[in-house]
C-alpha cells in the first residue's frame, strides 16, 4: 500500500480508539452522508469480517454513527454519536452479517428518508484511510482523501465529454477518473476525483451538461 507521508502511517487526527475500525468507519460514514446530500433519517448498517466481531469494543458503531451525522474524525462528540443521533430522529439499525468479504473491515450502509435511499459499500484499509466500492449497484474505487465528484449519467455519446470541458473551463484538475455502467445505453457512473473541493456554483452547471441524472460531491 502506498502512503504520502508520515501522517499516512501514524494515522488522522481522530477520537480513538482504532485508526481502522473507528476513524476508518467515520470516514466511511461521513462520505455515505456526503453522497446523500443531507442527514438521513435511517439507517441500516451490515458489518462483516473484523467490524462485525468488535465493532462495539473497537467504537466503530458511534463512529459510523458520528460520519452519518457529519462529523469529522477528531470531533469530540464522537463518542457520544449513538444517544446523539437518537435525540436528533436517525434510527440505526447494525447487522452483524457472516457474508464473506475481500477485505475484513468491510461495512455496507443503507441509508435514506421519506424522499429516497443510498446504498454504499465501504471497507478501512489501515491509517484511517477508506475506499468505497460500490455505489447504489455500480462497482468504483474511491479513495475518500481526495475531493470527488460522482455523476450519474445515461450512457450516451458526449456525456462524459461535457462534463470534462466543463471542469477544464474552470481549471479544475482530474486526479482519476473511472467510469462504469450496467449495461449499454443504461444508467452509467462516473467517479471523478479531483485537486480541489468543487464549487456548488459548478456542480449546478455540470448538472446541465448533456445526458446528467444526478450529481453529488465528496469534500476533503
Amino acid at each position: 500500500m502506498k502512503y504520502n507521508s508520515v501522517f499516512d502511517i501514524i494515522g488522522p487526527v481522530m477520537v480513538g480508539p482504532s485508526s481502522s475500525h473507528t476513524a476508518g468507519a467515520a470516514r466511511i460514514g461521513l462520505a455515505a452522508r456526503h453522497l446523500f446530500g443531507r442527514q438521513p433519517k435511517w439507517a441500516k448498517i451490515h458489518l462483516y469480517g473484523s467490524f462485525a466481531k468488535t465493532y462495539q469494543g473497537h467504537g466503530t458503531d458511534f463512529a459510523l454513527a458520528g460520519g452519518l451525522l457529519g462529523y469529522e474524525t477528531d470531533d469530540t462528540r464522537m463518542s457520544k454519536a449513538l444517544n446523539i443521533a437518537k435525540e436528533e430522529g436517525l434510527e440505526i439499525e447494525f447487522i452483524e452479517d457472516s457474508a464473506k468479504t475481500e477485505h475484513p473491515n468491510t461495512v455496507r450502509l443503507i441509508i435514506g428518508d421519506a424522499k429516497e435511499q443510498l446504498e454504499i459499500v465501504g471497507i478501512s484499509i489501515g491509517g484511517g484511510k477508506v475506499e468505497i466500492t460500490e455505489l447504489n449497484g455500480f462497482e468504483l474505487r474511491l479513495s475518500g482523501n481526495h475531493p470527488a465528484i460522482l455523476i450519474m449519467h445515461n450512457d450516451r455519446f458526449g456525456a462524459i465529454a461535457s462534463v470534462t470541458k466543463i471542469l477544464a473551463k474552470h481549471e479544475i484538475n482530474i486526479g482519476h477518473m473511472e467510469v462504469n455502467r450496467k449495461d449499454v445505453g443504461k444508467e452509467a457512473l462516473m467517479v471523478i476525483e479531483v485537486d480541489q473541493n468543487i464549487e456548488d456554483d459548478i456542480l449546478k452547471e455540470l448538472e446541465k451538461a448533456d445526458h446528467i441524472i444526478q450529481i453529488a460531491k465528496i469534500v476533503s
